[in-house]
């Protein structure tokens, strides 16, 4: 690992190596440089004469660690993870270009502080893309999403101003359980105390967060994102029900917990069932099923599934003959 690199350079390596594994012994420090012992000791030493406090702790269990310091240590990145991070920010920031936004700002500060043999191929990804952002990535205002995660870590219930869909808005005491990221979406999955019930609130519809001096305890065994998938499914006002021919287990490849629960019929098929407000919504994936189905519940899918059978139908047939002028 060591190479033509300078002590400098194998300095910076040993900082990120004790920063990643605090007691890291300077044994196993050396291995991980290609170097001897004494001269993983001599890095370290390097890094005590810039300043950074490094401390060595004896005994079985010792070795370096990082200490604390008026000058906080510096954040190191290869090539590879600068370009990574940028990729990421970009993949999910569609507008992560535009210094006037926090993850703009943040980025180009990032890519100030990396050397230039790592910033001019980070700029180039970062200018030279063109990110088209998904349609159901929606981003919720950062302080609203640290309010709840803050109020979840601490375990306090919080008043929530929110605003529904269709434009109507509410307010809501609620224990906070979790904040869950799902294909482009915030959700906060909560206790409601007005309705008494579990819910799921979309952050990005959350307009306020108060903390309140009440605190309350996680329900044994939550499992954040298989609750909000179930919750997903249910409580909406269209009823689905779904016969399909194969095993629930091969089933659950193409229909996900959100488009509801499948429950066992025999050792070959199962049974689809759950709500939904957009009926178009459920009959597109159940036409990628590559299994026989048969909806079998709910009037608003089934003709849904029938509407979109005949579109695809026409889809296929050919276009009726133009007769020419004059022709009778």
């Amino acid at each position: 690992m060591a190479g033509d690199r300078s002590p400098t350079a194998r300095a910076l390596t040993a900082l990120e190596l004790i920063q990643d594994s605090p007691g890291i012994t300077a044994e196993r420090l050396a291995e991980r440089l290609g170097v001897s012992e004494r001269a993983a000791r001599r890095y370290v030493a390097i890094l005590r004469e810039a300043e950074i406090p490094i401390d060595s702790v004896r005994g079985p269990y010792g070795g370096y660690r990082v200490g604390r310091g008026l000058r906080p240590p510096p954040v190191v990145f290869t090539a590879a993870e600068a370009l990574a991070l940028v990729m990421a920010a970009l993949d999910g920031h569609h507008d992560a270009d535009d210094v006037g936004t926090p993850v703009g700002s943040a980025l180009g500060k990032v890519v100030r502080s990396l050397p230039e043999s790592v910033a001019a191929p980070v700029r180039a990804v970062r200018h030279g893309t063109a990110p088209a952002p998904g349609p159901d990535a929606l981003r919720p205002d950062p302080a609203t999403a640290a309010a709840l995660v803050q109020a979840r870590a601490a375990h306090r219930r919080v008043r929530l101003a929110y605003r529904s869909e269709n434009g109507n808005a509410w307010e809501a005491v609620v224990d906070p359980w979790a904040v869950v990221v799902r294909h482009g979406r915030w959700y906060l999955l909560c206790y409601s105390h007005g309705a008494q019930a579990r819910r799921a609130f979309r952050v990005d519809r959350i307009g306020g967060v108060e903390p309140r001096a009440e605190t309350f305890s996680l329900p044994a065994g939550l499992d954040p994102v298989a609750e909000l998938e179930a919750h997903l499914a249910q409580g909406w006002e269209f009823e689905v029900v779904v016969e399909v021919r194969a095993p629930a287990h091969r089933a659950r490849a193409w229909l996900p917990p959100d488009l509801g629960r499948l429950e066992a019929v025999d050792g070959s098929s199962c049974r689809l069932v759950g709500t939904t407000s957009n009926p178009y919504w459920i009959a597109e994936r159940l036409a990628a099923v590559p299994v026989p189905i048969r909806v079998v519940g709910g009037p608003e899918l089934h003709a849904t599934v029938r509407s979109l059978g005949r579109h695809m139908l026409a889809a296929t047939e050919a276009p009726p003959r133009l007769r020419s002028p004059g022709s009778t």
